[in-house]
Order: C-alpha cells, then sequence, then structure tokens
C-alpha cells in the first residue's frame, strides 16, 4: 500500500464553465480535475471555485449520493473526509481506495440554475508477483508446459518468460474480470536430465510499477531414471585386507533404498552395509565373487557390478617360482628337437650322394667298352678316337 501511497497523482482536465449569473456582471464558474491514484492509496478530489458568492457547493459520488453540502458530511463513510472549504477551493479527500470508488465525482454549483462539473477518478490496481503452474510433470525425453499468470492488474499487465537472458515467446490469454483484468502466458520446451535445476523467471510489467517490475523465479524439475557407479578400491587386495565399495547414484527422485547383494551367493557374514556404503573386514579368497549395487525410483532401475579376487600371497611367490622351470624345459625340448632334425638331414644328404657315385662309375666302364671294340676292328679307329677323346 506504501506504493499505492507514493503513486498519486492528479491530470489537469479541460477547465469547463459551470454556471453564470444572468443577473449580474460576474460569472460564478467551478473547474473540476481527474484524478488517477493506486489501489489501496490516497485520493484526493477538488472543486476550483471562481467569483465565489456564497451559493451552495455539494459534492456527490458516482452513484450520485451526496458526501457533502456546503462542508458538511452528508454520507456516513468516514473514508472521505473534507479537508478544505473556501470561497476559492473545495477539496476532499477519499483514503484506502478500491476500484469500487471509480467513477466521476460530481462538483455542483447551485445558482439560479444548478450546474455542475465531473472530476473522474481512476483505480490503477498493479499487479501481484506471478505465479507459475505446471500442467503435468516433466520426463526425460518429453516435454513440459508452464504456465505463468498474473490474476489481477488494471490495465491489464504485460508478461514476459526469460530464460538464459533470452525471452521465451509464450501463448497470452486475457480475462476481463468486471474492472480488473487477469492475465496468464504459456510456455512448452521439451526437457532433457541436463535441464533439470534450470532457471526461468516470469516477469510482470505494469505502469502503476513505474519502471520497475515483478519477478517470479521457476527452477526445472525434470524426472529421469537412476543412474548407479560402484567407486572401486585402489591396489590389488590380499588376504586380510578391507574392502570398501562406495555406490554413486544419480536420479531424480533420488532412490530413497540402495540394495547390495552377490551373485548366486549370500553375503558375507561380515559384510556392514550403511547406505552407499559396503564394507568387509579380513578378506579371504571366500569373498571371492560378484557384487551388485542397485537402485531404483518411479522412473527406472539401474545397477552397477564390482568382481572381487581377493590374492593369497604364498600363492602367488609359489607361481612365480615355478615360471623358470617351465621356460628351462620348453628350451630343452626345442634343441632335442633341432639335433634330431639335423641328424635326419645329414643321413639322407649322406646316402643321395653315395648312389649319385656309384651310377657315374657303372657309365664310365660302358664307355671304355666300346672304346676298344672299336679299336680292334679297325673301322673309323681314329673317328673314334677322336670322338671319345672327345
Amino acid at each position: 500500500m506504501a506504493l499505492a501511497t507514493v503513486w498519486n497523482y492528479c491530470v489537469p482536465l479541460a477547465i469547463i464553465t459551470a454556471a453564470c449569473l444572468v443577473r449580474t456582471a460576474r460569472c460564478q464558474a467551478v473547474q473540476a480535475e481527474n484524478v488517477t491514484v493506486l489501489e489501496g492509496g490516497t485520493a484526493e478530489i477538488s472543486c476550483r471555485l471562481q467569483n465565489y458568492d456564497g451559493s451552495i457547493v455539494v459534492i456527490q459520488n458516482p452513484r450520485r449520493q451526496t458526501l457533502f453540502f456546503n462542508g458538511t458530511r452528508a454520507l456516513k463513510d468516514d473514508r472521505f473526509q473534507m479537508v478544505l472549504f473556501s470561497p476559492r477551493l473545495v477539496r476532499i479527500e477519499l483514503t484506502n481506495v478500491s476500484v469500487s470508488d471509480e467513477g466521476g465525482y460530481f462538483c455542483q454549483l447551485y445558482t439560479d440554475a444548478t450546474h455542475h462539473q465531473v472530476a473522474t477518478l481512476s483505480v490503477s490496481v498493479p499487479p501481484e508477483t506471478p505465479t507459475v503452474e505446471v500442467k503435468q510433470e516433466a520426463v526425460e525425453g518429453g516435454e513440459v508446459e508452464l504456465t505463468c499468470m498474473s490474476p489481477r492488474s488494471k490495465p491489464a499487465a504485460t508478461l514476459r518468460w526469460i530464460r538464459n537472458g533470452r525471452e521465451l515467446p509464450g501463448v497470452v490469454s486475457q480475462q476481463d474480470n468486471a474492472k480488473t483484468f487477469s492475465v496468464s502466458s504459456t510456455i512448452r520446451i521439451s526437457v532433457e536430465r541436463k535441464d533439470n535445476g534450470a532457471a526461468l523467471s516470469c516477469e510482470a510489467f505494469h505502469p502503476a510499477l513505474g519502471g520497475q517490475k515483478k519477478i517470479r523465479h521457476y527452477r526445472l524439475d525434470v524426472n529421469f531414471a537412476p543412474t548407479v557407479r560402484i567407486v572401486p578400491p585402489s591396489g590389488i587386495l590380499r588376504e586380510g585386507d578391507s574392502l570398501s565399495l562406495t555406490c554413486s547414484v544419480s536420479g531424480n527422485p533420488l532412490p530413497r533404498n540402495i540394495q547390495w547383494s552377490k551373485i548366486n551367493e549370500t553375503l558375507p557374514e561380515r559384510a556392514e552395509i550403511s547406505g552407499p556404503t559396503f564394507q568387509i573386514s579380513r578378506l579371504s579368497q571366500s569373498h571371492n565373487g560378484t557384487y551388485l549395487c542397485q537402485a531404483q525410483n518411479n522412473f527406472g532401475r539401474a545397477a552397477d557390478h564390482y568382481t572381487l579376487l581377493v590374492y593369497d600371497p604364498g600363492a602367488v611367490v609359489e607361481t612365480h617360482s615355478a615360471v623358470p622351470y617351465a621356460v628351462i624345459g620348453g628350451v630343452l625340448a626345442l634343441l632335442v628337437f633341432t639335433v634330431i632334425c639335423v641328424l635326419i638331414v645329414t643321413i639322407w644328404c649322406s646316402v643321395r650322394q653315395k648312389g649319385s657315385y656309384l651310377t657315374h662309375e657303372a657309365s664310365g666302364l660302358d664307355e671304355h667298352g666300346e672304346v676298344q671294340e672299336a679299336f680292334l676292328n679297325g673301322n673309323d679307329a681314329s673317328q673314334g678316337k677322336k670322338e671319345y677323346l672327345l
């Protein structure tokens, strides 16, 4: 209401002469001024008189009920007060103004004839901070419909949606409620899980706010299925160590219950569960296996697993000491195989070389017999000799 009191101002109206006395040389006149005030504020209604000679002055409300008669209260409404009655100015004050007080207030001057002027009272109703309504829940991958509402203002307020400094176009609806207006602006936007918590605002502008604006801030509430991730320990786990797993869960709404289990087995007796944390003290190889963390909400279920393998230091040392013997055995087997292969190739080559020698020796004997026969026969001995010598 403080704002309403500050924003009270008067707008001069064209001065209209109300009464002229025909039987005198002087003319009486009354002037009225229009007034605009904020709802809840205080309005001053003034009637200015010229050449007033003591005639009757009456002030009436828009329903033509007499408020004051020559400065005397005529209507029992304590909100109206006579603050000044003089030959030049008559002024009344109306407090806690409402839109029902709007209309023309009559300044009447009674001379030989009745004349009046009207001071029009206008009441401005600034909007309250707008409200935001959601038609249905926002779900990942869908659309959400948001409506910004200003239920009462005069004149009608202007609404604007803002996201990341940019205006979002909306569908505007306006309804006339007698002397005030209700205004709404509706937007539809697609949403993903990354939009959860995104900030929007609805701004209301109005002449009565003097350049200021009423703002309603809103954050998107996007529902989505949970995601689960087990944070594993670092390093190698050996017998006697302790295991601590943390199940990191997100989702909207955030799952309230987190379930730990072991695939195909029951959880170990020494297992301790505290919300998202799973612990086993004094590990042994009997604890080996796959552990599961599960979470769900109304929009889905998710799980993650961790496979535990507990190492026995003794087994690890024994395994490492057995490795050189296996290598030596393999090398020896390879050497034996190589020697056998060399022996087989050597024997095969030797046999082939001996067979080739015997063949060449037999061929040489045949050639010698032919030469001897040709010499004894004396036929073409020289030619044959020449031929064989060649």
